[in-house]
């Protein structure tokens, strides 16, 4: 999406990228976002809580007016939970016959890919001097 805002803006649109997937915002490098470290898909914060989500989409709103250099990130004051274990729970896969479809693999350090060719082409991307956060990006 960091693309598609730095084009829109590029038209004198002004642009705001609302995230919970900070590492992954950084690297689309958008013209200014606002993070929430919530889990993904809640990025206007949790549902059925209507005065939140206004506070939160508020504040996102008002990066438009404190947003002092091109592709800043503002981290949003809010909190998902009193603590971190909800992290752990979102990032690791269910247990298989617990009434889902969860079918993700444990995650780990070590990059994950699709196919054999995928990790080849990836490879050969990095060698050549490519970024380890967005190396499926052509030069």
């Amino acid at each position: 999406m960091g693309l598609i805002a730095r084009e829109i803006e590029a038209r004198g649109i002004p642009t705001l990228s609302m995230t919970s997937a900070l590492s992954i915002t950084r690297a689309a490098n958008p013209p200014r976002g606002a993070y929430l470290d919530f889990p993904l898909g809640h990025t206007a914060g949790k549902p059925h809580q209507p005065l939140l989500n206004h506070d939160i989409v508020r504040d996102a709103l008002r990066v438009f007016e404190t947003s002092v250099r091109s592709g800043e990130i503002v981290r949003l004051a809010y909190e998902w939970a009193d603590d971190d274990v909800w992290k752990d729970a979102v990032m690791r896969p269910r247990a298989p016959g617990a009434g889902h479809d969860d079918t993700r693999i444990e995650r780990t350090s070590e990059p994950q890919y699709q196919t054999s060719v995928d990790r080849e082409l990836a490879q050969r991307a990095l060698a050549s001097g490519g970024c380890p956060t967005c190396i499926w990006i052509e030069p």
